[in-house]
């Protein structure tokens, strides 16, 4: 198995295709990277800016450029013995016109050879779904946008279909003879009854009429390809067929004004096996699985061996081919069956480096270890790693400063549970009642629950989904994992409290979700609660993800910094014993999984939490200025219906924000106030209270853009302005301290390190897409080639020039390419290598961060600082002994008196203690190897 020394994730698009990639592979051989870490590269909706809206995952996407041109890219890595980690889509697919397979079941229904691809409910409940999929894709109401003209029938090449601006669905064969025979008698007397063409077009009317029901498969598509052929040849080649066909195309899109005129196509459309909705039906009725609440995103039932098989060819042929050397699996929580794809996706590919994204919730969570995988696209590590930077022991005084400034003063896991309900209500009720009813059917078939109702039981299941603490369990059998029985009997007991009047009910989900009593059931009454408790599983996932990422982390603004994909802001940082904790496990079961600090999917860069998270070290400062600002701002606001816009709580989002991702360059600042009145839209849509994507509130967003232009406008004579920026360099110069940390701990900490685009230098980015914006590589291309030409003569010298002009990111680059040497010298001791937390002692011992890597006669010592504000004042470096004094560290027995730092290059001696000051005097970091 090839494991990465180092990923680089690219995201591929348009803008940046397999020929961009190409022009920088030498550059990242050059940094040290091994590995390209690709975002999905299969062919994907028109335009689309990300890869995960997969129309056809057996073709490359055309937009990234031609076969020829990922082979040369491909061979440009390979000559570098560079691999390519890929990123893969198994749970979903774009439910759009593109994608074949879906519209071949939209026209086939269940004689569609991809019928069991996509995860849709046929036998609904709902009379008006009933062997129909749902397509929640109009911009307003049905009736309006048929009676508007907008939804039009067409008629080409490929057949009939219904068009929608950009959409294009088809038309069953059968609903053709609606359509051929309307009007068909004046054809007849303009052509003449015997005339060829007419008495061909009267067969086809036949042969469609009489279609036999036992034609399935290849005999059905041959049928269908000769009917289709047949008319194509009389439109195109008999005027009067021609124009009968356009007439009848006319005359069934109807008339605006004339609802009248809309019957005909309406009733066309009442027979497909779709129902054209509004979108925001989704929410509330829906009977196809969606990605999260995506309506343009049709899960797939990759647990069919069938699916599974075709989807993955060609991902399976690239892995065969020595193309693809490692895979990354997106959303593994939106699975069936996690495990049993991965043992079958294990089979295909056989000894390929796999990690999986997925979402630990808890502190001590992990991965079912019985998974054949190397671990997680390291969302896990981000989220510890970050929280070493948060200091714990300000918790209180920063919730009251928070507390005061806004008002809130709710538990953070009471708003976990209120927001999981808004999104049960507002996004996925419709889930939630498909689940129910699925319950309803179950307990009516035993005399437990026979009179349990469909309200109670709904009320039950809403009530244990939105107090579910994880994003999953993994019950795939009867037997269920220890740690799942605990996840549910501590949710059961929480919801009995909340709805006393429902234990009964609540009890009886217990014992389901713990597959218990199943031993006097039929074999189908086992297969319907197997199939329920896996459905469960599955829709726990995707209301963590809207209710606590999507929604609470945009109202819940103690610190943002904490609020990312996968943390726990209701944790107040991570103590260096969590920290070592969490490393010793991963050295233990997942010694390969991937170390991230940013990702496409993040909120914020990993810079802009670096700075952010200096604000509790400096908490009544922060306090101090929060309250000046509010002050001077106050008339900036719009008062609209009596309150003031923005409230008090996405001002001080809105502080915070400037403070992280405030620019270095004044050059930029043009392009920051829009970032961040971008960014600021979206943050308040998502925190969904007054304004939200499914309800925008023009009002409230545009007095809070007006805030924001008052505060940013005229920064040469910019009252705010002057006030902050003081503030704000400062907590800057601390956060570059914590930045460097955390790229040291990153690339020598159990796992692979993962580089994130452009971040070499400074990331100072907000979420997508500002986190998506072009990446100036011509400026890193030359940055680099400066560093290695200058490491060569006098580091540190070259180390003091980088101080002096760190603004520029050159310090970042420097230290990530010292250490992705360092890495590829030492490989074994990192990949490798026992992990040992070492205890720091001394005035400044908990500024350290401190451990050993240990492999045969190697050894690698890690030395990262933290929290510096009371170690150093602004403008000073966290150098020498000066500065540390006694802080220091008792090396174990057997330990080497001889270092080399592998950053500065320079020989560090001791005798069994290690003194900080003398190790970091060149630096503010260090990696010293021994032998």
């Amino acid at each position: 198995m090839r494991i990465p020394t180092s990923t680089y994730r690219i995201q591929f698009h348009s803008g940046f295709p397999f020929a961009s990639a190409q022009k920088i592979v030498n550059y990242l051989a050059e940094l040290g990277i091994s590995d390209l870490y690709a975002s999905p590269i299969f062919k994907a909706r028109a335009g689309s800016t990300h890869g995960y809206d997969v129309v056809d995952p057996t073709h490359l996407n055309p937009e990234l450029g031609t076969p020829e041109e990922f082979e040369l890219l491909l061979s440009d890595l390979q000559s570098h013995n560079m691999g390519w980690l890929q990123d893969i889509v198994p749970n979903h697919m774009a439910y759009d016109s593109q994608n074949k397979w879906l519209m071949d079941v939209l026209e086939n229904g269940a004689d569609s050879e991809f019928f069991d691809f996509f995860d849709i409910e046929w036998n609904h409940a709902y009379e008006s779904f009933k062997g129909r999929i749902l397509a929640p894709l109009l911009g307003t109401y049905y009736g309006e946008c048929l009676e508007n003209g907008e939804i039009k029938l067409n008629y080409d090449e490929t057949g009939l279909s219904i068009d929608y601006f950009g959409l294009k669905l088809p038309i069953r064969i059968e609903s053709y003879t609606r359509f051929l025979t309307q009007n068909l008698g004046q054809l007849g007397r303009e052509l003449g009854r015997r005339h060829p063409d007419f008495v061909k077009l009267l067969g086809v009317v036949y042969l469609i009429k009489n279609l036999p029901a036992e034609f399935k498969g290849r005999e059905r598509y041959d049928q269908l390809a000769f009917v289709k052929g047949l008319l194509w040849e009389l439109y195109t080649q008999n005027e009067s067929v021609k124009e009968f066909f356009d007439n009848n195309i006319q005359f069934f899109n109807g008339e605006p004004g004339r609802p009248e005129t809309f019957n005909l196509l309406d009733s066309i459309l009442s027979e497909q096996f779709y129902r054209l909705s509004f979108w925001k039906v989704g929410a509330e009725e829906i009977n196809y699985r969606r990605f999260f609440t995506v309506n343009e995103l049709i899960s797939v039932k990759v647990e069919e061996m069938k699916v599974l098989g075709r989807s993955h060819s060609l991902i399976e042929r690239f892995v065969r081919e020595g193309k693809f050397t490692g895979l990354r699996i997106d959303h593994i929580d939106g699975l069936y069956n996690p495990n049993d794809y991965l043992e079958k996706l294990r089979e295909k590919v056989g000894d390929t480096y796999i990690t999986a994204e997925k979402i630990l919730e808890l502190v001590g969570e992990d991965l079912p270890h019985h998974w054949p995988i190397q671990g997680t696209s390291g969302y896990d590590y981000l989220n510890y790693v970050n929280g070493l930077f948060c200091c714990c022991d300000r918790e209180q005084e920063f919730q009251d400063i928070y507390s005061a400034f806004t008002g809130s003063n709710a538990p953070y896991h009471d708003l976990v549970t209120e927001k999981k309900h808004l999104i049960i209500e507002k996004n996925l009720l419709g889930d939630v009642d498909n689940l129910a009813q699925k319950l309803k059917h179950i307990s009516g078939q035993t005399r437990e629950g026979s009179d349990f109702t469909a309200n109670g039981l709904k009320r039950v299941l809403t009530e244990v989904l939105a107090l579910f603490p994880v994003y999953r369990t993994y019950t795939s059998s009867p037997d269920v994992r220890p740690e799942d029985i605990t996840y549910i009997k501590e949710t059961i007991e929480k919801a009995k409290g909340r709805v006393p009047l429902l234990v009964k009910e609540l009890g009886y989900l217990e014992k389901l979700l713990l597959r218990q009593d199943e031993s006097y059931l039929n074999e189908e009454q086992k297969a319907d609660r197997h199939h329920f408790v896996m459905k469960f599983q599955q829709l726990t996932g995707p209301l963590m993800a809207k209710g606590v990422e999507d929604t609470l982390f945009y109202n819940y603004n103690r610190l943002i910094s904490l609020n990312e994909v996968g943390g726990n802001p209701g944790s107040f940082g991570v103590t260096p014993d969590e920290f070592h904790e969490f490393n010793l496990r991963r050295s233990s079961h997942w010694l390969h999984s991937m170390n991230a600090t940013a990702t496409h999917d993040t909120k914020r860069g990993e810079d802009t939490r670096a700075r952010i998270n200096v604000l509790p070290e400096l908490a009544s400062e922060w306090e101090e200025n929060i309250w000046t600002w509010s002050e001077m701002n106050r008339a900036k606001k719009t008062v609209i219906k009596d309150k003031p816009v923005p409230d008090t709580n996405d001002e001080y989002f809105l502080y915070q924000t400037l403070i992280g991702a405030f620019p270095f360059n004044e050059s930029e600042f043009p392009q920051f106030v829009q970032r961040v009145k971008d960014y600021v839209i979206k943050a308040v849509r998502e925190a969904k209270v007054y304004t939200a994507w499914l309800r925008p509130d023009s009002a409230y967003e545009e007095g809070y853009l007006n805030f924001v232009d008052r505060l940013l406008s005229t920064p040469e004579s910019n009252d705010f302005l002057e006030k902050l920026r003081p503030f704000q360099q400062k907590i800057a110069e601390y956060g570059i301290f914590n930045s460097l940390s955390q790229i040291l701990l990153k690339n020598t900490s159990p796992g692979v390190p993962d580089l994130y685009q452009g971040n070499e230098l400074w990331d100072l980015s907000l979420v997508d897409p500002d986190n998506r914006r072009p990446v100036e590589y011509e400026r890193r291309i030359g940055y680099l080639q400066e560093i290695k030409q200058k490491i060569k003569t006098d580091i540190p010298q070259l180390i003091k020039d980088l101080f002096a002009t760190k603004e520029d990111g050159k310090i970042k680059m420097f230290l990530t390419y010292q250490l992705l040497q360092a890495r590829k010298e030492h490989l074994e001791l990192f990949q490798d290598g026992d992990y040992k937390p070492l205890m720091v002692k001394g005035k400044f011992s908990d500024r350290i961060i401190a451990f050993a890597r240990i492999h045969q006669n190697k050894v690698a010592i890690t030395l990262a600082t933290r929290l510096l504000t009371k170690v150093i004042q602004p403008g000073e470096l966290p150098l020498g002994k000066d500065i540390w004094e006694d802080t220091s560290i008792e090396l174990p027995e057997g330990m080497p008196t001889a270092w080399k730092d592998a950053i500065t290059l320079q020989d560090v001696k001791c005798d069994n203690t290690l003194y900080i000051g003398e190790a970091l005097q060149h630096f503010p970091a260090a990696l010293l190897i021994g032998t």
